[in-house]
């Protein structure tokens, strides 16, 4: 029988449900092969809050949700051998495994083998200067801002050099997020990177696995449509790769969800602006040409990826300070409950005119069209007076305190604003700006580094 390799993923965002992996860790554990567990929990987003949390405390800065991925699983991944995978680290993979560390000596386990693998942080030896003249991808002008944060997507490799080292865990923090996938397949299998083939199957095989129960059913699912059994105990997906590049996707017996060709068909087109050009760190892969079979049930075969060279620069993300967010709503509900939520929303632009708050800001009713329309474009919209409405202000400002004035008004609409309002909330947080840019993969390699603690 030829050699397989198991991966399973038990989370595709920061906040995915904790108890996901407990599934595919006892499925796992019954199989006697090299056998992961991957965790992808960043975004673009996530990891510029995780810059706010270490600019506050140089000890955190990786995922707030650590605690609850890994502790659940720890002492069963060691030892039943299932490696762990994670981009859990964050603005500090270094404190990430730090923090696995103590959770091991709380669960009076054995301490782990820890591959970190730091490299991706630009500030470490890029000046701020030579990183905004990188050629910029999307986002906004940070030519007057400061930066603080700026992230490269690392590659594969580092995580198959960290498994080289005989880590049970590797941590990282930006990488790609099919790494996570294809570092385990190149250290198993020993693909190269002349293997282009390989490194595309792989890659996208880690494509359909990084993004979790949307392979599986979950975000799939549409009543009536296209109809889920069981989504809320949704199994997460596996992949069995073999050596050739075919894999299998599934979930772990007995969970709900669904994996046919449409579930994986969706996921494979989720953020890939070109099929024929999908571009990683790895390798240029092909999705075109790809095959899905049914291998039975719950079981789709993936064959045919074909790859091209990689691209000659790397995609990072710059993070900024911009200001604060105000946040605030109030409910109407009720006879006429819709005119008095749009006059509502009246007085709160009128006040801040008054006030001379100056910046963009948006208000809207929500239940009146507010996902794609703003208070004065729902105003023609033929809507019952007679509901349930809810009115939210939302704006940014440079400080703190002209946030806090806008919610303040929102609140003081309790009883000097039209009648029966209720459950107002509001927030003021502070916010981070992103943008894109591509730096030459030159500049970044030198400084990839693997530690093993």
């Amino acid at each position: 029988m030829s050699k397989k390799v198991y991966i399973g993923c038990g989370a595709g965002f920061a906040g995915d449900r904790f108890d996901a992996s407990i599934p595919i860790v006892k499925q796992l554990s019954k199989i006697n092969a090299p056998k992961y567990l991957m965790f992808e929990v960043l975004a673009e987003r996530t990891l510029a809050l995780a810059q706010q949390l270490k600019t506050k405390n140089s000890e955190e800065g990786y995922s707030p949700f650590l605690d609850s991925y890994i502790t659940p699983i720890l002492s069963d991944c060691l030892e039943n051998n299932i490696k762990i995978i994670s981009n859990i680290g964050a603005a500090n993979p270094m404190g990430a495994a730090k923090r696995i560390f103590e959770i091991a000596k709380k669960q009076k386990i054995r301490k782990p083998k820890i591959g970190v693998v730091i490299g991706d942080d630009l500030l470490a030896y890029m000046s701020d200067s030579e990183i905004l003249e990188s050629p910029t991808m999307e986002g906004l002008d940070f030519s007057n801002n400061k930066i603080t944060a700026a992230n490269v997507y690392l590659g594969a490799q580092p995580i198959a050099d960290a498994l080289e080292k005989g880590a049970d865990i590797v941590v990282v923090g930006r990488s790609v997020d099919s790494a996570l996938a294809l570092g385990p397949l190149i250290y198993e299998y020993k693909w190269t990177e002349n293997d282009l083939d390989l490194m595309a199957s792989g890659t996208i095989c880690g494509h359909l696995l990084e993004c979790g129960a949307q392979v599986t059913g979950a975000y799939f699912a549409d009543p009536g449509y296209k109809d889920v059994p069981d989504l809320a105990n949704v199994g997460f997906p596996i992949a069995e790769v073999h050596e050739d590049g075919t894999f299998v996707i599934t979930k772990p017996d007995g969970t709900g969800g669904l994996v046919n060709e449409a579930t994986v068909t969706e996921q494979l087109l989720y953020e890939t602006h070109d099929p024929s050009s999908y571009l990683v760190p790895d390798v240029t892969a092909d999705m075109t040409g790809l095959i899905l079979e049914n291998d039975g049930i719950n079981r789709i075969l993936v064959k045919g990826a074909k790859g091209k060279n990689p691209p000659k620069q790397l995609k990072a993300t710059i993070c900024c300070d911009n200001g604060f967010m105000g946040e605030a709503e109030i409910s109407y509900a009720g006879p006429n409950a819709l005119a008095r939520a749009r006059l509502a929303g009246e007085i709160i632009d009128q006040r801040i005119q008054k006030l001379g708050i100056q910046g963009p800001m948006r208000i809207e009713i929500i239940g009146g069209g507010s996902v794609h329309y703003s208070l004065e474009e729902t105003a023609s919209y033929e809507l019952p007076n007679n509901g349930d409405y809810r009115v939210r202000a939302s704006a940014i400002y440079p400080h703190k305190e002209q946030a806090q004035q806008m919610i303040d008004e929102v609140t003081s609409l309790y009883c000097s604003g039209p009648s029966a309002g209720g459950g107002a909330r509001s927030y003021v947080t502070p916010q981070s700006s992103t943008a894109s840019i591509l730096v030459d993969r030159s500049i970044v390699n030198p400084h990839i580094e693997v530690k093993l603690l």
